[in-house]
Protein backbone atom coordinates (compact mmCIF):
# COMPACT_ATOMS: atom_id res chain seq x y z
CA UNK A 1 0.00 0.00 0.00
CA UNK A 2 0.98 3.30 -0.93
CA UNK A 3 1.98 6.06 2.07
CA UNK A 4 -0.87 7.97 2.85
CA UNK A 5 -0.95 11.81 2.38
CA UNK A 6 -2.84 13.26 5.49
CA UNK A 7 -4.48 16.98 4.66
CA UNK A 8 -5.60 18.99 6.90
CA UNK A 9 -8.49 21.93 6.11
CA UNK A 10 -7.71 24.45 8.99
CA UNK A 11 -10.79 26.67 9.03
CA UNK A 12 -12.50 27.25 5.36
CA UNK A 13 -15.41 29.40 4.66
CA UNK A 14 -18.58 26.93 5.91
CA UNK A 15 -18.64 27.41 9.27
CA UNK A 16 -19.22 30.52 10.99
CA UNK A 17 -18.35 31.52 14.05
CA UNK A 18 -21.19 31.12 16.65
CA UNK A 19 -20.76 26.68 15.41
CA UNK A 20 -17.57 26.60 17.35
CA UNK A 21 -15.06 28.11 19.53
CA UNK A 22 -12.71 26.29 18.75
CA UNK A 23 -12.85 27.29 15.34
CA UNK A 24 -9.59 29.42 14.33
CA UNK A 25 -10.62 33.08 12.85
CA UNK A 26 -7.81 35.53 13.34
CA UNK A 27 -4.13 35.10 11.41
CA UNK A 28 -2.21 34.16 14.84
CA UNK A 29 -5.24 31.54 15.28
CA UNK A 30 -5.02 29.85 11.81
CA UNK A 31 -1.10 29.58 12.04
CA UNK A 32 -1.25 28.15 15.71
CA UNK A 33 -4.12 25.53 14.45
CA UNK A 34 -2.11 24.96 11.21
CA UNK A 35 1.30 24.58 12.54
CA UNK A 36 0.06 22.36 15.38
CA UNK A 37 -2.13 20.22 12.42
CA UNK A 38 1.35 19.64 10.49
CA UNK A 39 3.17 18.54 13.93
CA UNK A 40 0.54 15.99 14.46
CA UNK A 41 1.06 14.84 11.17
CA UNK A 42 -1.11 16.72 8.27
CA UNK A 43 1.85 16.83 5.25
CA UNK A 44 -0.54 19.18 3.26
CA UNK A 45 -2.78 22.27 5.07
CA UNK A 46 -5.55 23.41 2.84
CA UNK A 47 -5.99 27.25 3.89
CA UNK A 48 -8.43 29.96 3.74
CA UNK A 49 -8.69 33.57 5.05
CA UNK A 50 -11.10 35.41 7.36
CA UNK A 51 -11.31 38.45 8.45
CA UNK A 52 -10.02 39.03 11.76
CA UNK A 53 -12.32 41.41 12.92
CA UNK A 54 -15.51 39.25 12.71
CA UNK A 55 -14.50 35.75 10.99
CA UNK A 56 -16.17 36.22 8.07
CA UNK A 57 -14.18 34.94 5.00
CA UNK A 58 -11.99 37.09 2.93
CA UNK A 59 -10.02 37.08 -0.07
CA UNK A 60 -7.52 39.51 0.83
CA UNK A 61 -3.91 38.65 0.21
CA UNK A 62 -2.45 40.79 2.60
CA UNK A 63 -4.54 38.67 5.40
CA UNK A 64 -2.84 35.64 4.06
CA UNK A 65 0.54 37.33 4.42
CA UNK A 66 -0.42 37.93 8.45
CA UNK A 67 -0.01 33.81 8.83
CA UNK A 68 1.58 32.30 5.84
CA UNK A 69 4.76 33.03 6.42
CA UNK A 70 4.66 31.77 10.04
CA UNK A 71 3.28 28.39 8.95
CA UNK A 72 6.11 28.11 6.38
CA UNK A 73 8.90 28.97 9.41
CA UNK A 74 7.27 26.42 11.47
CA UNK A 75 6.53 23.75 9.43
CA UNK A 76 7.92 22.17 6.03
CA UNK A 77 4.26 21.21 4.89
CA UNK A 78 3.18 21.83 1.81
CA UNK A 79 0.72 25.10 1.79
CA UNK A 80 -2.77 25.02 -0.50
CA UNK A 81 -4.25 28.05 -0.85
CA UNK A 82 -7.68 28.04 -1.58
CA UNK A 83 -9.21 29.44 -5.18
CA UNK A 84 -13.12 28.25 -3.78
CA UNK A 85 -12.78 31.28 -1.15
CA UNK A 86 -16.46 31.73 -0.77
CA UNK A 87 -19.30 31.42 -3.11
CA UNK A 88 -20.27 34.78 -2.06
CA UNK A 89 -16.88 36.03 -4.01
CA UNK A 90 -15.77 36.52 -7.47
CA UNK A 91 -13.23 35.02 -9.48
CA UNK A 92 -10.73 37.37 -9.99
CA UNK A 93 -11.28 38.06 -5.56
CA UNK A 94 -11.10 34.08 -5.48
CA UNK A 95 -7.85 34.24 -7.04
CA UNK A 96 -5.82 37.17 -5.81
CA UNK A 97 -4.16 35.67 -2.51
CA UNK A 98 -3.01 32.84 -5.04
CA UNK A 99 -1.71 34.84 -7.86
CA UNK A 100 0.33 37.02 -5.22
CA UNK A 101 2.04 34.81 -3.11
CA UNK A 102 2.76 31.30 -5.79
CA UNK A 103 1.98 28.73 -3.60
CA UNK A 104 2.65 24.84 -4.38
CA UNK A 105 -0.19 24.28 -4.45
CA UNK A 106 -4.51 25.71 -4.36
CA UNK A 107 -7.87 23.79 -4.44
CA UNK A 108 -9.56 24.36 -7.71
CA UNK A 109 -13.43 23.01 -7.72
CA UNK A 110 -14.38 20.97 -10.74
CA UNK A 111 -17.36 22.98 -11.75
CA UNK A 112 -20.49 25.29 -10.61
CA UNK A 113 -23.52 23.88 -7.81
CA UNK A 114 -25.62 24.56 -5.43
CA UNK A 115 -23.69 24.50 -2.32
CA UNK A 116 -25.97 24.38 0.96
CA UNK A 117 -25.20 25.80 3.88
CA UNK A 118 -28.29 27.01 5.29
CA UNK A 119 -29.79 24.03 6.99
CA UNK A 120 -27.08 25.10 10.06
CA UNK A 121 -30.03 27.77 10.50
CA UNK A 122 -31.77 25.35 12.61
CA UNK A 123 -29.34 24.50 15.18
CA UNK A 124 -28.39 28.02 16.29
CA UNK A 125 -30.36 30.66 17.78
CA UNK A 126 -28.14 33.53 19.35
CA UNK A 127 -25.03 34.75 16.78
CA UNK A 128 -22.19 36.21 17.39
CA UNK A 129 -22.20 38.51 14.07
CA UNK A 130 -24.81 39.50 12.20
CA UNK A 131 -23.48 38.50 8.84
CA UNK A 132 -23.61 34.62 9.57
CA UNK A 133 -27.35 34.39 9.07
CA UNK A 134 -27.30 36.10 5.50
CA UNK A 135 -24.52 34.02 4.87
CA UNK A 136 -25.85 31.29 5.48
CA UNK A 137 -29.42 32.03 4.15
CA UNK A 138 -28.58 33.21 0.83
CA UNK A 139 -27.10 29.34 -0.10
CA UNK A 140 -30.64 28.72 -0.59
CA UNK A 141 -30.47 30.71 -3.88
CA UNK A 142 -26.85 31.24 -4.28
CA UNK A 143 -24.82 29.68 -7.28
CA UNK A 144 -21.40 28.34 -6.41
CA UNK A 145 -20.00 29.64 -9.37
CA UNK A 146 -17.02 27.45 -11.09
CA UNK A 147 -17.63 27.43 -15.04
CA UNK A 148 -15.88 26.38 -17.45
CA UNK A 149 -14.18 30.04 -18.21
CA UNK A 150 -13.20 30.12 -14.44
CA UNK A 151 -11.59 26.80 -14.56
CA UNK A 152 -9.58 27.16 -17.51
CA UNK A 153 -8.75 31.00 -16.15
CA UNK A 154 -7.28 29.48 -13.08
CA UNK A 155 -5.43 26.60 -14.96
CA UNK A 156 -3.79 29.16 -17.40
CA UNK A 157 -3.33 31.96 -14.73
CA UNK A 158 -1.82 30.16 -11.96
CA UNK A 159 -1.34 27.03 -12.87
CA UNK A 160 0.93 27.31 -16.11
CA UNK A 161 1.92 30.87 -14.95
CA UNK A 162 3.34 30.18 -11.54
CA UNK A 163 4.29 26.95 -11.72
CA UNK A 164 1.12 25.94 -9.14
CA UNK A 165 -0.79 22.47 -8.87
CA UNK A 166 -3.84 21.37 -7.66
CA UNK A 167 -5.88 19.69 -5.04
CA UNK A 168 -8.88 18.82 -8.23
CA UNK A 169 -11.87 19.09 -5.52
CA UNK A 170 -15.06 17.42 -7.17
CA UNK A 171 -18.17 16.94 -5.74
CA UNK A 172 -19.88 14.66 -8.23
CA UNK A 173 -19.34 12.06 -10.83
CA UNK A 174 -19.74 15.13 -13.70
CA UNK A 175 -16.74 16.95 -12.41
CA UNK A 176 -14.01 13.82 -12.57
CA UNK A 177 -15.69 13.96 -16.72
CA UNK A 178 -14.87 17.89 -15.93
CA UNK A 179 -11.14 16.96 -15.14
CA UNK A 180 -10.56 14.74 -18.15
CA UNK A 181 -11.80 17.32 -20.45
CA UNK A 182 -9.23 19.95 -19.39
CA UNK A 183 -6.71 16.89 -19.50
CA UNK A 184 -6.97 16.16 -23.30
CA UNK A 185 -7.28 19.93 -23.71
CA UNK A 186 -3.60 19.55 -22.12
CA UNK A 187 -4.45 22.29 -19.61
CA UNK A 188 -4.13 19.61 -16.30
CA UNK A 189 -1.35 17.55 -16.70
CA UNK A 190 0.05 14.50 -14.44
CA UNK A 191 -0.05 13.75 -11.49
CA UNK A 192 -3.36 14.86 -10.80
CA UNK A 193 -4.55 15.11 -6.87
CA UNK A 194 -8.45 14.24 -7.10
CA UNK A 195 -10.19 15.09 -3.86
CA UNK A 196 -13.73 13.16 -3.92
CA UNK A 197 -16.11 14.89 -1.45
CA UNK A 198 -19.01 13.71 0.11
CA UNK A 199 -21.98 14.90 1.90
CA UNK A 200 -22.17 18.83 0.67
CA UNK A 201 -25.85 19.77 0.33
CA UNK A 202 -25.72 19.94 -3.85
CA UNK A 203 -23.02 17.21 -4.38
CA UNK A 204 -22.97 13.74 -4.10
CA UNK A 205 -23.92 12.16 -1.46
CA UNK A 206 -22.44 10.01 1.91
CA UNK A 207 -22.98 6.87 0.59
CA UNK A 208 -20.41 3.98 0.56
CA UNK A 209 -21.64 3.56 -3.25
CA UNK A 210 -21.17 6.43 -4.10
CA UNK A 211 -17.47 6.32 -2.91
CA UNK A 212 -16.77 3.08 -4.74
CA UNK A 213 -18.33 5.01 -7.84
CA UNK A 214 -16.31 7.56 -7.92
CA UNK A 215 -13.13 5.83 -7.30
CA UNK A 216 -14.33 3.51 -10.44
CA UNK A 217 -14.97 6.42 -12.54
CA UNK A 218 -11.28 8.38 -11.29
CA UNK A 219 -9.82 4.60 -12.12
CA UNK A 220 -11.64 4.46 -15.43
CA UNK A 221 -10.68 8.57 -16.76
CA UNK A 222 -7.05 8.88 -15.23
CA UNK A 223 -5.39 4.85 -14.61
CA UNK A 224 -2.41 5.45 -12.91
CA UNK A 225 -1.83 8.94 -13.32
CA UNK A 226 -3.49 10.13 -10.15
CA UNK A 227 -3.56 10.04 -6.32
CA UNK A 228 -7.08 9.82 -5.06
CA UNK A 229 -7.66 11.34 -1.99
CA UNK A 230 -11.73 11.52 -0.13
CA UNK A 231 -13.38 14.05 1.84
CA UNK A 232 -16.65 13.82 3.78
CA UNK A 233 -18.59 16.44 5.92
CA UNK A 234 -19.62 16.64 9.36
CA UNK A 235 -20.72 13.02 11.16
CA UNK A 236 -19.33 11.19 7.79
CA UNK A 237 -15.93 12.02 7.91
CA UNK A 238 -14.10 9.34 9.50
CA UNK A 239 -15.79 6.22 8.75
CA UNK A 240 -14.89 7.87 4.68
CA UNK A 241 -11.82 8.41 5.14
CA UNK A 242 -11.04 5.51 6.84
CA UNK A 243 -12.44 3.37 4.30
CA UNK A 244 -11.20 5.51 1.38
CA UNK A 245 -7.63 5.10 2.85
CA UNK A 246 -8.01 1.15 3.05
CA UNK A 247 -8.81 1.47 -1.01
CA UNK A 248 -5.46 2.80 -1.25
CA UNK A 249 -6.91 6.75 -0.83
CA UNK A 250 -5.38 9.82 1.00
CA UNK A 251 -7.44 11.81 3.76
CA UNK A 252 -8.38 14.89 3.98
CA UNK A 253 -9.66 15.97 8.08
CA UNK A 254 -9.64 19.46 9.76
CA UNK A 255 -12.38 21.92 11.04
CA UNK A 256 -13.39 22.99 7.36
CA UNK A 257 -14.80 19.96 6.96
CA UNK A 258 -15.94 18.70 9.94
CA UNK A 259 -16.51 20.74 13.86
CA UNK A 260 -16.53 17.41 15.56
CA UNK A 261 -14.07 15.11 17.44
CA UNK A 262 -16.65 12.38 18.03
CA UNK A 263 -20.51 11.90 18.38
CA UNK A 264 -21.37 15.25 20.47
CA UNK A 265 -17.30 16.06 21.18
CA UNK A 266 -16.81 19.91 19.53
CA UNK A 267 -12.83 19.31 18.32
CA UNK A 268 -10.57 21.63 20.33
CA UNK A 269 -7.79 21.76 17.04
CA UNK A 270 -7.45 20.69 13.85
CA UNK A 271 -4.07 18.47 15.53
CA UNK A 272 -6.87 17.11 17.72
CA UNK A 273 -8.36 15.54 14.21
CA UNK A 274 -4.97 15.09 12.63
CA UNK A 275 -3.98 12.80 15.80
CA UNK A 276 -6.73 10.64 15.59
CA UNK A 277 -7.09 10.03 11.92
CA UNK A 278 -3.27 9.13 12.26
CA UNK A 279 -3.89 6.33 14.84
CA UNK A 280 -6.73 5.07 12.89
CA UNK A 281 -3.65 4.91 10.51
CA UNK A 282 -1.61 3.10 12.11
CA UNK A 283 -4.05 0.71 13.80
CA UNK A 284 -4.29 -0.39 9.84
CA UNK A 285 -1.31 -0.46 9.63
CA UNK A 286 -1.11 2.06 7.11
CA UNK A 287 2.01 4.35 6.98
CA UNK A 288 1.77 8.54 7.06
CA UNK A 289 3.83 10.46 4.43
CA UNK A 290 6.25 13.19 5.26
CA UNK A 291 5.41 16.33 3.34
CA UNK A 292 9.04 16.03 1.23
CA UNK A 293 7.10 12.11 0.31
CA UNK A 294 3.80 13.93 -0.79
CA UNK A 295 5.64 16.75 -2.72
CA UNK A 296 6.98 13.72 -4.70
CA UNK A 297 4.09 11.85 -5.24
CA UNK A 298 2.50 15.27 -6.46
CA UNK A 299 5.54 16.74 -8.35
CA UNK A 300 5.62 20.22 -6.78
CA UNK A 301 7.45 22.96 -7.31
CA UNK A 302 9.09 22.93 -3.69
CA UNK A 303 8.28 25.68 -0.55
CA UNK A 304 11.35 27.74 -1.74
CA UNK A 305 9.78 28.35 -5.21
CA UNK A 306 7.01 30.84 -3.09
CA UNK A 307 6.30 33.82 -3.08
CA UNK A 308 6.07 34.74 0.99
Amino acid sequence: MPKVIISCAVTGSIHTPTMSPYLPLTPDEIAVSAIGAADAGAAILHLHARNPDDGSPTPDPDVFRQFLPQIRDASDAVINITTGGAATMSIEERIAGPLTLQPEMCSLNMGSMNFGLYPALDKFSDWKHDWEVGYLAGSRDRIFRNTFTDIETILERLGKGCGTRFEFECYDVGHLYTLAHFVERGLAEPPFFVQTIFGILGGIGPDPENLLHMRRIAEKLFGDDYQWSILAAGRHQTKFVTTGAMLGGHVRIGLEDNLFLSKGVLAESNAAQVSKIRHVLDELSLEVATPAEARAMLALKGADNVAF
